[in-house]
């Protein structure tokens, strides 16, 4: 059984979650290759000896290069803000080291256009850190979408909505970048979504908002929210929304799809379910009904026996992490990689082509 040294650049809100995922995922999915919490950083070298002391790793980084060239850190998770993820990747893949990106890829469609080119060239495991698509439901849902079980899709509609910066009085450090507004910060997650339940954005036609222009007296330069008219490349329609001041949504990560046969729908407020109506259903028997996630649903039973019981957010990290293990280990491909993070950045840049100009945009333009 092969150990491989885990470093983490990061390690605050997502830098611990990756790091309590390393540190159980082994024994929750037995995975041949275990994962040793070698190193971790934060901005300071304080910062990185007080993460590693309280999650367990060997030791703290003084900053993220001296962790990138500790021969001990064998493959690297970023965990940092998006303004770095780029020179960090492209440092560790320079030395063979595989990657795992927090989500988006980079500032914009360039970083993430340089990175792929980064890990092409490497020629190692590359994955972005999509999580939600992760949830035992959502993988089911792309299952029966692929297997046909709803018929010919004809929409599909999708959202991450949350309320928390519903406050117009709220202090944050959000309101100021492209990259921290809604579209570079939630709208991605609901991007993925749609791109992994439904294939390529062929075009789209978009409009952001910025409902608090001033905030404590401060200007605001980025998005409040942002929705858009989608059709995909296999001709189908959709619209997909995104808003950080949804007031009363809390993890407003939904969507609902519909074909000739079937419909699904999902929240990720209650992501231990799947709803599926079947039109072929007799007449007094048709509406949505509930299905349970269970161990009969992907990635589910390597942490409960028990149907019903459900996983929650950390558990998604977890996912995370075996997949990026078993990439490592297989020298097999893992969905999504930096291919796909780069995706979902140049529908990003799409959108902001479609709101300055008011038109239609191509996204394999960008």
């Amino acid at each position: 059984m092969a150990e491989i040294g885990i470093g983490i650049v990061g390690g605050g809100y997502m830098g611990k979650a990756h790091s309590a995922a390393f540190a159980s995922v082994g024994t929750i999915f037995e995975t041949r290759l275990k994962p040793r919490l070698t190193a971790i950083c934060g901005s300071r070298p304080e910062s990185g000896a007080r993460y590693a002391q309280a999650y367990g790793f060997a030791r703290g980084a003084a900053d993220w290069t001296d962790l990138v060239d500790d021969p001990n850190v064998e493959a690297v998770v970023i965990a940092s803000p998006q303004d770095t993820h780029r020179e960090i990747a492209e440092a560790a893949l320079a030395l063979g080291k595989p990657v795992m990106c927090e989500k988006p890829m980079g500032l914009n469609v360039d970083d993430a256009r340089a990175m792929v080119a980064a890990a092409e060239k490497a020629g190692v495991a590359n994955q972005v850190a999509y999580n939600y698509i992760r949830t035992p439901a959502s993988q089911y849902a792309r299952k029966l979408i692929a297997d046909g079980a709803l018929g010919r899709i004809t929409h599909f509609r999708g959202e991450h909505t949350e309320d928390f910066h519903s406050d117009p009085d709220m202090p944050g450090w959000r309101y100021q970048g492209e990259a921290n507004g809604c579209l570079g910060d939630l709208a991605p997650h609901a991007i993925n979504a749609a791109l992994a339940l439904m294939g390529p954005i062929a075009e789209l036609n978009a409009v952001m908002e910025t409902a608090y222009p001033t905030r404590g007296g401060v200007k605001v330069t980025n998005d409040d929210q942002v929705q858009m008219m989608v059709r995909f490349a296999n001709g189908v329609s959709g619209h997909i929304a995104a808003s950080r001041i949804a007031t009363g949504r809390k993890m407003g990560y939904a969507y609902e799809v519909s074909g000739t046969d079937g419909a699904i729908r999902f929240d990720q407020e209650d992501q231990n379910a799947l709803w599926l109506y079947h039109g072929d259903a007799p007449p007094e028997q048709r509406g949505f009904r509930k299905i349970l996630t269970g161990p009969a649903h992907p990635d589910y039973l390597p942490f409960c026996k028990g149907p019903g019981h459900g996983t929650g957010y950390q558990d998604q990290i977890i996912i995370e992490a075996h997949d990026f293990l078993k990439a490592i280990d297989t020298g097999e491909a893992i969905w999504p990689s930096f291919q796909a993070g780069l995706e979902v950045q140049q529908v990003v840049a799409a959108v902001r082509a479609s709101h300055a100009s008011r038109s239609w945009q191509t996204v394999s333009e960008f």
